[in-house]
């Protein structure tokens, strides 16, 4: 496999491969947000266990298991959001060696960067959905008894 170390091509081949790297920049910053949210998870799941240890009225057990099990559930959703970006970020990163490799040798595949970068965009949209259920799911079970009153 030959190297082509043509300033023009080296050039054009980190300017082609630099592109993608700027949806890794939100790919970080959405991991940043989702590991906030997963850490607001635990720690409420954690609170609600110390009380539910030290409380002994029904009709609160009865509420305290209710949204512990809704925590649960958004711990997974998070988790799933992680991996969805992590796994993104791990093709963007596939995406640019190729095409920086891809540049610079005699080796030229069209098809593995568009698949690796293709598979990224999609493991974002879905990451961001699985944010968006998380914050539906947080949202419902908001209690706004005290407006009642």
């Amino acid at each position: 496999m030959a190297i082509n170390l043509n300033t023009d091509v080296v050039t054009h081949g980190i300017q082609l491969a630099l592109a993608p790297v700027f949806l890794l920049t939100a790919v970080a910053g959405m991991i940043a947000a989702v590991s906030h949210r997963l850490a607001r998870v635990i720690d409420r799941a954690r609170k609600l266990e110390d009380m539910l240890r030290s409380n002994h009225d029904p009709a609160f057990i009865a509420h305290a298991l209710k949204e512990l099990g809704e925590l649960r559930m958004r711990g997974r959703i998070v988790n799933g959001s992680i991996a969805l970006l992590t796994l993104c970020a791990f093709l963007i990163g596939i995406t640019v060696i190729v095409l920086f490799i891809g540049e610079t040798n005699i080796y030229e595949s069209v098809r593995l960067p568009l698949i690796s970068f293709m598979g990224g965009v999609i493991c974002f949209l879905l990451a961001l959905l699985c944010f968006l259920a998380d914050t539906f799911i947080a949202t419902r079970l908001l209690n706004f008894e005290l407006l009642k009153k």
